[in-house]
Parts: structure tokens; sequence; C-alpha cells
């Protein structure tokens, strides 16, 4: 799947690797089927949908959304989204793991892959995807 030349500093040469949320990316993680129709609108949507990771096996599956760092605690999240960034009182440290762009890298795999035109899934698109009553013309308001 690496139709993408682009590679941030952030995406392992090969397997993956752990990264620390906040810093190279914020994350949100989507539980299996719910996760995976998100991921689908998003890329139904644009054909650049930005970074897009699925863990996990035949099991439990999740699905993390990376979006650019210091945002995601911007916005509202709706009951089953999980969101991880970096925190004022940095007592939580989240690691998310990244795949590389190709070869072995199970458990991990890209559904979409970050590109120079969308580097980060687009936060607001997302809250769109996330939230079955908003329409595509309604778009909440960043929290201050």
């Amino acid at each position: 799947m690496t139709n993408a030349i682009h590679r941030p500093p952030w995406v392992p040469l090969r397997g993956h690797r752990l990264r620390v949320a906040g810093v190279h990316f914020d994350a949100v993680r989507i539980e299996g089927r719910w996760g995976e129709a998100v991921a689908e609108s998003l890329i139904e949507r644009s054909d650049d949908a930005g970074p897009i990771v699925c863990a996990g096996g035949s099991g439990a599956r999740w699905v993390y959304f990376l979006l650019a760092p210091g945002v995601v605690h911007h916005y509202d999240w709706p009951l089953g989204v999980q969101y991880f960034g970096r925190r004022i009182d940095r007592t939580t440290v989240t690691y998310v793991g990244v795949p590389a762009l190709d070869g072995d890298t199970w458990p991990l795999r890209w559904y979409s892959e970050p590109t120079p035109t969308a580097p980060y899934v687009d936060a607001e698109a997302l809250l769109v995807a996330t939230s079955p009553a908003a329409s595509p013309g309604v778009r909440r308001s960043p929290r201050p």
C-alpha cells in the first residue's frame, strides 16, 4: 500500500516503533468496526486522508487517527472516542505504534499513509465523521 513517497521522521524504516502521543502527533483511537467505518469514510471523502493506523489481529482491533501535535484537546470528541496528546500536567504518557511504510509490520498496518499534502488527519473532518448527528455542513466549534 505504499502509495506515498513521503516518510516523516517518526515513521520507522522497517517494522514498527512506539511513539509518544503529543510529540510528533496527537492520536484519536476508535475501537473495531466503528473505527474502520470512520477510516473508510474519511478515505472516501478525500483520497488524501492522512495517517490512519490499524492495530490488532483477528480479535480486538483499534484504529488510530494521527493528528497534528497539540490539536486533539481543542475538540469535544463523542463518547467512544479516546484521544491522546501532550497534557499540561504530564502525568500520563501514551505510546502509539507506528508501522513502516512497507515490509512486515504485523500487528500494525496503514489504512492511509501520511503524504506531503496530508501529513496528518484533519481534526475537523474526523470530528464530523465521528459525530453521526453532525452533517457535513455543520461544524462544531473547537474548545477554548
